[in-house]
């Protein structure tokens, strides 16, 4: 395994180009007032061209949340990254198709919101889940979505005021039946890494007699985003660093966190076998014993899982375990916050064969 850096990032929000609130700009301000050190803008069915760059300290790229519109109920909303050109025509056909163009320009993708919860506050809040299964060749799922984790939240008014302004008191972490799928499709063969995103828009929401501007970008990159470890340091060359990221991405090297409560940056899962050894997103044969080594920057309750299963817990900063069995492990990771028990982090898996 390579000594790799770790970035902190998000790579699902919307600007002025679709239905957000913010410029680039204003969007990249909030980013580094949040402490991170990428974004990827991911408007709705368009690819602004001649935006990607450094503003400030930090890295901003353009995506795509490409989808249907023509759908109803809408459904197969799809994360694409790396993409030169407009991909939208091709989301009239099958999901499959849309991501087969994807790859062949260059690009990848991951499922957004694959699991929703619909508000019964009015059609802007109903569910948005994906629904066509099987597909090939997604690069993973977003299986932590802070907006669409609080939409489910509003199963009436009352609740939806508490939490407008008290978020934090209801946001817990990624649906379980989201971490269900994400096993059974692990356990299909697939090789699916994980996103963790805010899904911004800094929009202003009406509920009844209520209206308030709710969510602004640089609360909600303080919140859910995700965590990536890259082969070489990022350079301050917007192509350069392009190249980067987005194959530490592509592979998987990544973990979801819920930075409000904590700071993620310093967490480390790694597993050798031998002289051999392999971290998230990658694939460690085995030349004997397994030993599995995590580290936390505070402390939590610690949750390692071998093809979906938890076989080892652990309360501290720090877990070791030793093995022999082959599987997909991967890494949960919850602590208390304002007196509730959320999730804190979840690591995209590790293949061991």
């Amino acid at each position: 395994m390579e000594t790799y850096r770790e970035y902190a990032g998000n790579l699902h929000m919307h600007s002025v180009y679709s239905d957000g609130a913010g410029t680039y700009h204003e969007i990249a301000l909030a980013a580094r007032e949040a402490g991170l050190d990428f974004i990827v803008i991911t408007d709705h069915n368009v690819h602004p061209e001649g935006l990607e760059g450094y503003y400030g300290k930090t890295l901003v790229l353009t995506g795509e949340e490409i989808h249907n519109v023509r759908r109803t109920p809408q459904a197969n909303h799809l994360l694409v990254y790396n993409t030169e050109r407009e991909l939208t025509p091709y989301a009239f056909g099958s999901p499959q198709t849309l991501i087969d163009k994807v790859k062949e320009g260059g690009g990848f993708c991951y499922i957004a919101h694959p699991v929703e919860r619909s508000s019964p506050l009015g059609p802007d809040y109903a569910a948005i889940p994906w629904v066509d299964w099987p597909v090939e060749g997604i690069r993973g799922l977003e299986i932590w979505n802070y907006m669409s984790e609080f939409k489910g939240l509003l199963w009436s008014y009352l609740p939806a005021l508490v939490y407008s302004f008290l978020p934090s008191t209801g946001i817990k972490g990624p649906y379980k039946a989201t971490l269900r799928l994400w096993d059974e499709l692990l356990a299909k063969g697939y090789r699916l890494s994980a996103l963790g995103n805010a899904d911004a828009h800094s929009g202003t929401y009406k509920l009844g007699p209520f209206k308030r501007t709710l969510f602004p970008y640089s609360y909600l990159f303080r919140c859910v985003n995700t965590h990536v470890l890259t082969q070489a340091p990022l350079t301050g060359d917007v192509e350069a660093d392009k190249v980067i990221l987005y194959e530490a991405l592509m592979n998987g090297r990544t973990w979801v966190a819920y930075d409000l409560p904590h700071t993620t940056r310093g967490f480390r899962f790694f597993i050798r076998s031998g002289s051999a050894k392999a971290t998230m997103g990658e694939e460690l044969k085995r030349l004997g014993a397994l030993t599995v080594e995590i580290e936390l920057p505070a402390r939590g309750e610690i949750r390692l899982l071998r093809d979906g299963k938890v076989i080892k817990r652990e309360h501290g900063m720090q877990l070791e375990y030793t093995s022999v069995e082959p599987g997909v492990y991967r890494v949960e990771v919850y602590r208390n916050f304002r007196g509730r028990r959320i999730g804190w982090i979840f690591t995209s898996p590790l293949y061991v064969i």
